[in-house]
């Protein structure tokens, strides 16, 4: 059933006339009253009582008239909806990050929520090398990803550019050291991050090439972990420098610099090049341009 013709019969009953429901619907009088008959026809009901001088609806025509109203109603709540999405003043904005390059987004949404607070902001935590196809699915419209994702279906564009560096306890003998070599490496225990990353394939790539052991004998699922093992002096790390400058300040962590290993770390925004964004999406996109 087309709205249309709910329309009219609503417009007449609102001004009990067919000639001044033709002048507000901007129609003849014979258009409106053919717009009437072919909604009698569709429903196989009359709605209004033709042998009455003045306008009486039939039952059916008082039910019609309740769901017009409703329908009505209804149709002015999607436009004003439509109408907040389009000025960004509700929608909801939906991110997959992981754990760490959740990190990268903070200033950006602290910005966008000054500038957008109604709309509702899910970072939703999601593996690293799966966002790419979360994304092309649909299930997410935009991503953070520490690589390069190397796919024609998708735009990308670097956030941040970040680096690894070499962590250890400010009781480790290495703390009072500005540098060392990777191959004073080879008898230390390393904390490693159990995520396959661009980042770990790196680090192991490095010590093979140098023919120096890696003692990854301690695996944690978090960042966080890996930080509170790192600092009460239980293995040493390579980490993300965002994730660990406050620790860096506060000399909770100390940073010694690996002559061998100076790896760039560039933090990626992700998105459908193919798929229109929502309005808060491409909002988000433009707070990050301005960055």
């Amino acid at each position: 059933m087309e709205l249309y013709p709910l329309q009219v019969f609503l417009m007449i009953a609102s001004e009990k006339s067919f000639s001044r429901a033709a002048e507000k619907l901007l129609r003849t009088q014979p258009a409106v009253s053919l717009a009437l008959q072919r909604l009698e026809l569709e429903l196989g009901e009359k709605l209004i009582d033709r042998s009455a001088k003045e306008l009486v609806f039939t039952d059916a025509g008082q039910t019609v008239l309740d769901y017009a109203r409703r329908f009505e109603n209804l149709r002015q709540e999607m436009e004003n909806a439509l109408a907040e999405l389009r000025d960004n003043s509700a929608g909801r904005l939906t991110i997959g990050a992981n754990e760490s390059t959740t990190l990268y987004l903070l200033g950006h949404i602290e910005r966008y929520r000054k500038l957008y607070p109604k709309i509702k902001v899910q970072v939703r935590r999601s593996l690293s090398s799966k966002i790419p196809g979360e994304l092309i699915d649909g299930n997410l419209e935009l991503g953070v990803i520490s690589y390069d994702p190397g796919d024609a279906r998708l735009v990308s564009s670097v956030l941040y550019t970040d680096s690894l560096v070499f962590v250890v306890s400010p009781r480790h003998p290495f703390a009072k050291r500005r540098s060392v070599s990777i191959t004073d490496l080879g008898r230390e225990t390393f904390i490693a991050h159990n995520v396959v990353s661009p980042y770990r394939e790196v680090v192991l790539r490095e010590f093979q090439r140098h023919k120096v052991p890696l003692n990854m004998d301690v695996e944690m699922p978090t960042v966080e972990t890996i930080r509170r093992l790192v600092e009460d002096n239980q293995g040493v790390a390579f980490l993300p420098r965002m994730c660990v400058e406050k620790d860096l300040d506060q000399r909770t962590l100390c940073e010694v610099k690996v002559k061998e290993m100076q790896v760039e770390r560039k933090i990626r925004l992700v998105y459908p090049s193919r798929r229109a964004l929502s309005h808060a999406a491409r909002a988000f996109l433009a707070v990050v341009q301005a960055g």
